[in-house]
């Protein structure tokens, strides 16, 4: 009976499907690396969630990264293997698809959609903030200044997307080697300063609900390095280059939080960090008093990136949703670049909306803070359900392809095991943040994680009949191109 529900939601092709217009395949390896560091955006992820962190943790925040960047690290290694297998611009919600079938990969996609667009309009605001703090130092502004400036950076972002993915690439580079001379100058400031103005260090008794609820939030500062995957189909080399920017972009994240946390914690008393809204500029005083604009520069360079690297993912999930019927068709459609114009403007436009809703109207302000506190959740669950794919292709899928695809017999077991730890490890989050949220965030936390849960139901039933999927041919540019839609081997049961 299962196997008929199974093939019942098999895949149907249609023309428009097999006529829409693909891609431009134009990223190198190295545009694949830029684009995974960069966003990351390491600087400007402790400026808008450490003093969220530590808050929350104290001196135990660092711990606390370190726990759940185990599975974020097991996780690179997972993506850069479903991308050899399955390139996708849908990436996660389409391994999904031809793992564990159509129905959880409509379930994953409404999370996809969650996971990243509530992880927008944090970068907008800041932005907007750390430009007016540049800009006019000894200036409090009002709220139509910083809508004004939203949408300064709004527009800025939309002109390398609307290009396509090799200007984007182009311009994270520029803003990226920003980032990267600044960590080094500052690391090197803070090394020469330690003796000046390094503070007592005491962990005390570890915290366990502020390190849960920390752990999760750090899961929005160490995301980002995924989005390779989800530019696989503009990748040259689409089974061979996603992936690896991926593993670069995972360990330089822990590499820079491993450098610049421990020196912040150590010369800045704890009180003045905990709950700030930029605790890089607190301690950019006490490094350089008097030259905010040392860390400004760099901080702003990190959230100019992110905003249109993470708008990046959510567009090119957009679109490969759209091509599949998820959402809107018009979703899919491409300019003159090989861009997806239209999820582009939607992407950015309503994320630009909330961002002008919240600084005009202080009710809409708490409610979206609210829905927008449970971006860390999302995200875990999102690598749960992609960890979760792995060990299910590991253990079952992969036994079946692997005579077709390679005449070697390669069984992957340690990452199978590794697969199944992280699954377990981001579960084991997910249920924490639920239990201890309340104390922490507010009691209403599980409630709206609940409503925007079962909305994922509702999406996935609603689109059930719409829902054609779509096989990325994966060739490398070099060579002819081949039928890019097949619906054989997605059924939920791998043939």
């Amino acid at each position: 009976m299962a196997e008929e529900q199974q093939t019942s939601e098999a895949a149907t092709v249609t023309p428009d499907l097999i006529r829409s217009p693909g891609l431009s395949q134009s990223l190198h390896v190295r545009d694949l690396v830029a684009l995974s560091v960069s966003s990351v955006g390491p600087l400007f992820s402790i400026a808008a969630t450490g003093g969220v962190m530590a808050a929350n943790a104290g001196l135990w925040t660092l711990p606390a990264i370190g726990v759940i960047s185990i599975p974020f690290i097991i996780a690179a290694f997972v993506f850069r293997l479903l991308n050899r297998h399955f390139p996708h611009a849908g990436a996660s919600y389409h391994w999904s698809a031809r793992v564990l079938g159509r129905r959880a990969s409509r379930f994953q996609a409404w999370v996809l959609i969650l996971a990243y667009f509530s992880s927008i309009p944090p970068i907008i605001i800041p932005a907007a903030t750390y430009t007016l703090n540049l800009v006019f130092p000894n200036y409090h502004p009002s709220s139509l200044a910083e809508i004004g400036v939203s949408i300064f950076w709004a527009s800025f972002a939309m002109v390398p997307l609307l290009r396509g993915a090799r200007p984007t690439a182009k311009l994270t580079q520029i803003f990226l080697g920003i980032e990267l001379i600044s960590v080094a100058v500052i690391i090197t400031i803070a090394l020469l300063r330690w003796h000046a103005i390094s503070v007592p260090i005491h962990f005390g008794k570890p915290p366990i609900a502020g390190m849960i609820i920390t752990a999760v939030v750090a899961a929005t500062i160490l995301d980002g390095w995924e989005i390779d995957s989800y530019a696989s189909e503009e990748a040259q080399r689409p089974k061979s280059d996603p992936g690896m920017g991926g593993i670069i972009g995972a360990f330089m994240a822990l590499g820079f939080y491993a450098l610049i946390y421990p020196l912040m914690f150590g010369e800045t008393p704890l009180h003045l960090l905990a709950g700030a809204a930029n605790p890089m500029a607190i301690w950019g005083q006490r490094l350089v008093p008097g030259a905010p604009w040392l860390l400004l520069i760099p901080v702003l360079a990190s959230t100019a990136g992110g905003l249109w690297l993470t708008s990046f993912i959510l567009i090119r999930a957009l679109f490969a949703m759209g091509r599949e019927g998820l959402v809107p068709r018009k979703l899919s459609g491409v300019n003159k670049h090989g861009t997806p114009g239209y999820a582009t403007v939607v992407t950015i436009t309503a994320a630009l909306i909330v961002t002008t809703l919240q600084s005009l109207f202080t009710s809409l302000a708490s409610f979206f803070s609210l829905v927008l506190a449970t971006a860390g959740f999302f995200l875990v669950l999102e690598f749960f359900l992609d960890s979760f794919t792995a060990t299910v292709f590991l253990r079952r899928v992969h036994k079946i392809l692997e005579p077709l695809e390679d005449s070697t017999v390669h069984r992957h077991r340690p990452l199978l095991a590794l697969s199944a730890l992280s699954s377990a490890l981001f579960f084991a989050f997910m249920v924490g943040f639920l239990i201890f949220g309340p104390r922490v965030i507010g009691r209403s936390i599980d409630y709206v994680i609940a409503a925007l849960l079962a909305m994922g139901l509702i999406f996935s039933r609603i689109s059930r009949d719409r829902h054609n999927v779509y096989q990325f041919h994966g060739q490398d540019v070099s060579t002819e191109p081949v039928q890019e839609v097949s619906s054989s081997s997605v059924t939920g049961k791998p043939h």
